[in-house]
């Protein structure tokens, strides 16, 4: 009789956990998607550029890539793009009032393209992605590793045979 109360105990606990994992709410790729871009757009430090920095744009798309574009006021423009699935680490150097974000990547997975320029177009790669920000505190911080953690973590589950 034991023995039964033991494995009924079991299967009551096994059934209460899987009915409360049915109703939690995982954070989705999308939502880790939106959660960078607000924090790039909110916390993008226009000032950190260059009086030759027209304007410029930061995207995180859905499709799993940053791009971030500089136009120049004397018509040349920088681009830089990776897919998020090949961050590998990041580093912050400055103050929590300015700073610059360095993404690295796993290899050279950074595309860096330059249009208009004095030398001619030029396609090339690197291995980091370089974000003036401004107002940046530890929690923005991890804010944004934790999410670019997670999209790899979905990209690594969805890719497994």
């Amino acid at each position: 009789m034991k023995k039964f109360t033991l494995c009924l105990k079991i299967s009551l606990l096994s059934a209460f956990c899987v009915f409360l994992c049915a109703f939690s709410n995982p954070e989705t790729i999308a939502q880790s998607i939106s959660s960078l871009q607000k924090t790039f757009t909110d916390h993008y430090d226009n000032s950190q550029e260059s009086d030759e920095v027209k304007r410029y744009e930061l995207n995180v798309t859905n499709n799993g890539f940053c791009r971030y574009k500089r136009y120049f006021n004397n018509g040349k423009t920088e681009y830089f793009a990776f897919k998020l699935s090949k961050f590998k680490d990041m580093d912050y150097y400055g103050t929590n009032t300015s700073g610059k974000l360095y993404i690295h990547t796993k290899g050279d997975d950074v595309i860096v393209q330059t249009y208009k320029d004095r030398g001619g177009d030029v396609d090339s790669m690197a291995t980091q992605l370089v974000i003036p920000l401004k107002n940046m505190e530890a929690e923005d911080l991890n804010l944004i590793r934790d999410n670019l953690n997670k999209i790899n973590a979905e990209v690594l589950i969805s890719q497994k045979p």
